[in-house]
């Protein structure tokens, strides 16, 4: 009896699709009505496999292994279709902070021509949540790409590579930048006027990448928008030793008090004047007190104590306990106890309730919790119904994964990237720089802001390419719709201003 035959062994084949990562694109068309005229778009959604140059170790050190993939990049971009030539349409890449956020604020707060439908103030609307038309999109005046840095939206590291590798200052920075670069190459923008827009840590992020591109890439910018700024982190850590954030935060505290009618006399009557008194005394006596520590004298003391009770509606008691320095949770927590609330940081004007009143700092800040459930149902159901991209990932709106972030980079020293973003416009005169500032942001206020600036070391001849802008609301002011109105209005000028030819819209 003969044997069955044996099957023709096939050669060992590895499964390609199941560990090489590939792009993942799909494109949409869509229109949007802006300013009474009908505006074409289409949608390029997705991940972008970003690679490095590898080089082998040990004997044969410095030989090139080719590109090796590192992470899947999550994008969303929008390009005007009706647009005869890309040279002439500026293109904006937008990103959030966190450390840990995805682009999800900017995108579906201001820029995107599809926002989160809130109330006139920014509060949010009884659930289900829902997306509508944005008449304040920058749409009509430039392209739009949105990034999730790795580990937040969709964006992961690749198979084999190590997350935590882009858990840090430097490498997030050359990440972002490259992702930028491989963009603009595919998609042939390389001569077309480019900016950044970030918003908290992104605004961190956009000043190294302002160095890091034109340093490493040779890409030059037209603009950066700055939305909520901290370049330099001193100026908000309330550290042993370090008298700055006081000094910087008491104007935001005399609005936030102002706001909830914790405020006295004159004070009480026009929130202009309560902040121009408050920054003049924060710039002067309040920052000699400071200075002074130990060797105030019992009658200065009294008065400084006095002063800054009337311009924070904290009592003279408590401040004296506090030895003069409010820190600001306990601000937030202390304002509002008689009524059992506390205010927001990112907004001041949100209230929240907290189990335990007498405790010393907020469970939660009331702006945030107020914001994430829209921003979150809304984006999850956005990108599958019109956007048509699946994932079965969750879409990280504020990931806790990328902690703990490294600043090994600035060891035993603050973060400051303000030196990066002076020498970057140095370098290219033409860059504009745009800052928004909420009023009642408390956690990144105006007073910091405009000392960075005001210490940026800029050449006289640079120094008419700064902006600001100043917002009735917080950290996102854009969720406040007369906040939004203004800012579609400053960052239209801001773009005209800084692209050197007249932009068709």
């Amino acid at each position: 009896m003969s044997e069955a035959p044996k099957p023709e062994a096939k050669p060992e084949t590895k499964p390609e699709t199941a560990t090489t990562p590939r792009d993942e694109i799909v494109q949409t068309r869509h229109t949007i009505t802006i300013n009474g005229r009908e505006i074409p778009y289409t949608v390029t959604c997705g991940r972008m496999v970003l690679k490095e140059e590898a080089e082998k170790k040990g004997e044969n050190e410095g030989v090139s292994e080719g590109e090796k993939p590192k992470a899947s990049i999550f994008f969303i971009a929008y390009t005007r279709d009706d647009t005869p030539d890309r040279a002439q349409r500026p293109l904006t890449f937008s990103f959030n902070g966190g450390p840990g956020s995805s682009s999800v604020w900017l995108h579906l707060g201001v820029l995107g021509p599809r926002r989160v439908l809130m109330d006139e103030s920014g509060n949010p609307l009884p659930p289900p949540y829902r997306l509508v038309d944005n008449e304040s999109s920058l749409l009509d005046l430039t392209d739009l790409v949105f990034i999730d840095p790795v580990s937040t939206g969709f964006s992961r590291a690749v198979v084999g590579e190590k997350a935590k590798e882009f858990h840090g200052f430097k490498k997030d920075i050359e990440s972002v930048g490259d992702f930028i670069r491989l963009y603009t190459s595919r998609y042939q923008r390389w001569l077309s006027p480019k900016f950044l827009i970030g918003e908290s840590y992104g605004t961190t992020r956009a000043a190294g990448l302002a160095g890091y591109l034109q340093e490493r890439h040779g890409m030059y910018l037209n603009g950066i928008m700055l939305v909520s700024v901290v370049l330099n982190f001193q100026t908000l850590d309330f550290d042993y030793g370090n008298e700055l954030p006081y000094t910087f935060f008491l104007p935001t505290y005399t609005a936030t008090a102002w706001y909830h009618q914790r405020l006295q006399g004159e004070l009480a009557q026009d929130l202009r004047r309560a902040l121009a008194e408050a920054k003049a005394f924060a710039l002067g006596e309040y920052t000699q007190a400071l200075l002074k520590g130990d060797s105030l004298s019992g009658e200065e003391r009294q008065q400084v104590v006095a002063r800054l009770a009337a311009l924070t509606g904290l009592t003279e008691d408590y401040i004296e306990r506090a030895n003069l320095r409010i820190q600001i949770f306990r601000f937030t927590k202390e304002l509002l106890r008689h009524e059992r609330r506390t205010v927001g940081r990112l907004d001041s004007r949100f209230k929240g309730i907290d189990r335990d009143a007498a405790g010393e700092t907020p469970e939660d800040d009331p702006s945030l919790t107020a914001t994430m459930g829209p921003y979150t149902a809304c984006f999850n159901d956005y990108v599958r119904s019109e956007l048509q991209y699946e994932s079965d990932l969750p879409y990280e709106i504020l990931s806790r994964r990328v902690h703990p972030w490294s600043f090994a980079e600035h060891e035993n020293q603050y973060v400051n990237v303000a030196e990066t973003l002076r020498k970057a416009m140095t370098n290219n005169p033409f860059l504009k720089v745009y800052v928004a500032n909420g009023i009642y942001d408390l956690a990144t206020p105006y007073l910091a802001t405009e000392y960075t600036f005001d210490h940026l070391m800029l050449d006289p001849s640079l120094r008419s390419n700064l902006r600001m802008g100043y917002y009735e609301a917080g950290h996102m002011m854009y969720i406040h719709l007369p906040s939004l109105r203004q800012m579609k209005q400053e960052l239209s000028d801001f773009i005209r201003w800084a692209v050197p030819f007249e932009i068709v819209s």
